[in-house]
């Protein structure tokens, strides 16, 4: 199954998906200064930064035509602060992971708004992506309990720890069924 992996940050779930020996056919960033791309450089694996720009359809068709040159199996989120158009998700098969248990703290700031919830668990979600913000069919999840002194800071630390787990974990089940 070769993969195709968007992140925008530090790439810790792209290295543990990198580590784990997945066929990795590229690392894309909409972020010219994200640490994934010295990752995925220090990995041996394709970068390729396409800088978010106005008007988003340029953006749009920009980003399709190079994962397009890749030909992936799957298009793995993660990490990536974008939404994906409707065009993209018609083309590829697209699996995000998200630091929360959805449908509960969709959006940017999930791990922010569990401690505002005052929940005393959250965790994560690989789900496969649709036209909304964090609404398709969830494939996996794992629970983390937020603890007595939890900032979002600690909290995304130790959420971090179990996603990079549960994405490779799901990325082995999904290579059986691709």
């Amino acid at each position: 199954m070769k993969l195709l992996l968007l992140a925008s940050g530090s790439g810790s779930l792209a290295q543990a998906v990198i580590d784990a020996g997945f066929e990795v056919s590229a690392v894309v960033s909409d972020n010219p200064n994200a640490g994934v791309l010295k990752r995925a450089t220090a990995a041996g694996v394709e970068s390729k930064v396409i800088a978010f720009s106005n008007p988003r359809e340029k953006w749009n068709a920009a980003l399709i035509d190079y994962v397009s040159s890749k030909d992936p199996d799957l298009v793995v989120s993660v990490g990536f602060m974008r939404i994906l158009s409707a065009d993209f998700l018609d083309k590829f098969k697209v699996i995000n992971s998200h630091p929360a248990l959805l449908p509960k703290f969709p959006g940017a700031h999930a791990v922010r708004d569990a401690i505002d919830a005052g929940v005393s668990e959250t965790g994560c979600t690989v789900h496969w992506v649709d036209e909304g913000v964090d609404t398709g069919e969830i494939i996996a999840q794992t629970k983390v309990e937020i603890e007595a002194g939890d900032d979002e800071a600690t909290l995304h630390e130790r959420i971090k720890i179990v996603e990079r787990n549960l994405i490779v974990k799901t990325l082995g089940e999904l290579e059986d069924r691709l």
